[in-house]
């Protein structure tokens, strides 16, 4: 995987501040993996309580589940990309009323 630089001021349009930048895309980057987890789990969860006459199949299987999870760009890539594209959506609590 070849590392790629960001240019912070490009990205930094929305937020004004570069630390409240990263911030907000370290939190949507926990939420996307968040997600995945919760994904794969379920997922997973449909094998659980199966006897071990069919494991073979089972395991590869799982094993098919979990490659397919694995070729997903990493969730801070994503949040990235969307940052990139304006598709977070962040909010100030203090200010609204």
């Amino acid at each position: 995987m070849s590392i790629k630089t960001l240019d912070v001021e490009k990205l930094n349009k929305d937020t004004g501040n570069q630390y409240e930048l990263i911030a907000i895309m370290s939190k949507r980057s926990r939420q996307i993996a968040a997600q995945e987890k919760l994904q794969l789990d379920e997922k997973l969860k449909y094998f659980e309580g199966f006897e071990d006459e069919d494991e073979f199949q089972f395991n590869e299987e799982q094993e098919n589940i979990s490659k397919e999870f694995e070729k997903l760009p990493h969730a801070t890539q994503r949040a990235v990309e969307e940052m990139r594209k304006g598709e977070i959506y962040f909010r100030y609590p203090e200010t609204e009323e």
